[in-house]
């Protein structure tokens, strides 16, 4: 146990830079899950079979889009995408490099939840905002996202827990992290302690995330 310590104690700077790296991965992703996942999703629902504003064709294009991203496996993603990132933020390695893959698939991933989520919002709803003349904002934001708003909650709870798995893998891209502080000073050099303590603060970190965003969305559900 002592032996373990003094190892977690030598590497103490490198284990804070890991967290705060994926603590930066995983919040970009987030807001990218937010600012452009969300109104994804709000236009797959909208748009989809026998919705009020349906649209045969941007459904299927946006659908198809987030079914492609959605079923790529990560690291060809990751690796398929170093043109478009190299573009986007001026290289293909680092921390901010790899929010890029991340952010795309954040964005796929949720916007597939949302659609989910407001695929639950009772038909009676939508029919009483329509009789009231509201307009698509006032229905979108004063009646979809209020019934909506555990299950969207509870989506973004489950989005940010994945984003945390596809994190760790991100050393491919030298975007660092806790799994990339993982592989080098646990797997790497043998030093088993010092492996199985970041797993210890992966599966906190998780674990917080999840009590949060469950605790959340019991406590705005009003059904």
């Amino acid at each position: 146990m002592n032996d373990m310590l003094s190892i977690i104690a030598q590497y103490q700077s490198e284990i804070w830079k890991a967290i705060g790296e994926t603590f930066i991965m995983v919040g970009i992703s987030i807001a990218a899950a937010v600012l452009l996942g969300l109104p994804a999703g709000t236009i797959l629902y909208l748009c989809g079979k026998g919705q009020k504003y349906e649209n045969r064709l941007l459904f299927t294009i946006l659908n198809s889009l987030v079914n492609v991203i959605r079923s790529f496996p990560f690291l060809l993603l990751v690796v398929f995408m170093i043109p478009f990132t190299r573009l986007v933020v001026g290289t293909a390695l680092g921390t901010m490099a790899a929010t890029v893959p991340l952010s795309v698939v954040a964005i796929a991933y949720y916007s597939r939840l949302v659609e989910q989520s407001l695929l639950e919002v009772p038909k009676g709803v939508i029919e009483a905002a329509t009789s009231m003349g509201a307009s698509t904002l006032q229905l979108v934001f004063n009646f979809l996202y209020v019934e909506a708003r555990s299950g969207l909650v509870l989506g973004l709870t489950t989005s940010t827990i994945s984003f945390i798995s596809y994190s760790t893998v991100m050393g491919i891209v030298g975007g660092g992290g806790v799994g990339d502080f993982a592989i080098r000073y646990g797997y790497q050099r043998f030093e088993t302690g010092l492996m199985a303590f970041t797993i210890v603060v992966m599966i906190i970190f998780v674990q917080a995330i999840q009590f949060t965003g469950s605790t959340i969305s019991r406590r705005i559900d009003k059904r």
